[in-house]
């Protein structure tokens, strides 16, 4: 890990160049690492890590994580340090600034670690783990404010903590309600609490309910793909990585683990157990995706032993393997690349391009349980989310409206 400041500030701000940040959002962090070069100077201080880069946005900016009294200066410059310090730990940047810390205070919270645990020695992916450490992280801070135990919860306590946390979200607290049903169930399983209140966690309903999916069309997604430059490394990688998002609707965490002893050469199939769910599936391997991994193998891909057939290109991760918010960051550059029409104003991500493969497939009227398949879900019922982006299908549902015959239709009410 690079400590040496001034190197770690010229890595950062090759990759700010690398992926065309704009020159005015630059120079504002370049001016923000100068400043903190300069307070390093001013302290003789020579490494820089997390209880350095925290020390001095305590002093400087007045905290290390975002609060609702920051201005919107003070935020850009906190944003500005953690990018440094993410970029050092991880090799990418932070996706965004945190407004807490994940910290487990209390009786609770050491049972919330104890269980957090549990689950990681259950083979949970840290994607997962992270997940229910953000939303058992506020749960635990809620128990803390309102003098809470686990066997003091019922109904009207867990509904007072969606309506405090969740406010109209209706995604936000569905997922907030299967983490809580899975604590309680360890809870209850292992003797902790004398019942096990997932039965408090009431029903939502999410699935009836949730948003019609960003989808882009066929032509769109070719306009994508076709405006990366595969005459450089770079270039090569991306072309890969947004192919494995659009032919196969994979999900960012399935590209960054994509490995050389899931590809089959003989049998033309590449197998996995998916980051998310970890259900096994299966894709064969396409023509298009089969010449870009061996021309980037052999024209891009820098000297690595990493397992992972994506790795980093430059910097100080050169040859490690990529981190989630790379890959969106690759797809929204070709996104801007290619002049999609308002893609800023919808989801941009590689998730979009997965939305994408299962609407333009239904289109083609590939059966529901085809595309399940290729997404890897579990249950058909998940896929058929994506009818309500078939318009055309949706159109030749509909039934004629009968004529009226009754004659109250025709009379006027005059008061």
């Amino acid at each position: 890990m690079i400590t040496d400041l001034t190197e770690l500030i010229q890595l950062c701000k090759d990759e700010l160049h690398d992926r065309e940040y704009h020159a005015h959002h630059a120079s504002i962090l370049t001016s923000e690492w100068n400043a903190i070069s300069c307070w390093f100077e001013e302290h003789k201080i020579r490494e820089f890590n997390r209880e350095t880069a925290f020390s001095y946005c305590d002093e400087m900016i007045g905290s290390h994580i975002i609060t609702e009294e920051m201005s919107s200066k003070q935020k850009k410059r906190l944003r500005a340090i953690r990018m440094l310090l993410s970029y050092q730990e991880t090799g990418d940047f932070e996706f965004r600034t945190p407004s807490v810390e994940y910290t487990f205070p209390g009786d609770t919270g050491e049972t919330i670690l104890r269980y957090l645990q549990h689950e990681k020695d259950q083979g949970r992916s840290e994607a997962t783990i992270r997940c229910k450490r953000v939303a058992l992280c506020q749960f635990n801070r809620y128990l803390t404010e309102e003098g809470l135990g686990f066997d003091d919860l019922g109904v009207d306590e867990i509904e007072k903590y969606f309506a405090l946390t969740c406010g109209e979200s209706l995604s936000l607290r569905h997922n907030n309600a299967n983490h809580l049903r899975q604590l309680f169930h360890y809870l209850y399983e292992f003797g902790i609490t004398e019942k096990d209140h997932a039965l408090f966690v009431l029903k939502d309903q999410y699935r009836n309910q949730c948003k019609v999916p960003t989808t882009y069309s066929e032509e769109e997604i070719s306009r994508i793909i076709a405006a990366v430059d595969r005459s450089s490394p770079v270039g090569k990688r991306d072309y890969l990585v947004l192919l494995l998002a659009a032919e196969y609707g994979w999900r960012a965490g399935d590209i960054i683990r994509f490995k050389f002893n899931q590809i089959d050469w003989k049998k033309n199939t590449i197998s996995f157990e998916q980051s998310k769910t970890d259900v096994p599936v299966e894709f064969p391997l396409l023509a298009s995706v089969g010449n870009a991994i061996i021309d980037y193998l052999k024209y891009g891909r820098p000297d690595s032993e990493a397992p992972e057939v994506i790795v980093a290109a430059k910097g100080c991760t050169r040859g490690l393997p990529l981190a989630s918010t790379t890959i969106h960051s690759i797809v929204s550059r070709y996104m801007r690349a290619a002049h999609i029409t308002h893609w800023q104003e919808k989801k941009h991500g590689p998730h979009s391009l997965r939305h994408s493969l299962a609407t333009n497939l239904l289109k083609k009227n590939v059966s529901m349980p085809v595309i399940s398949t290729v997404l890897g879900h579990q249950r058909t019922e998940t896929t058929k989310i994506y009818l309500k982006v078939d318009i055309d299908s949706l159109g030749r549902c509909a039934l004629p409206i009968p004529p009226l015959s009754s004659p109250l239709y025709g009379e006027v009410s005059v008061l």
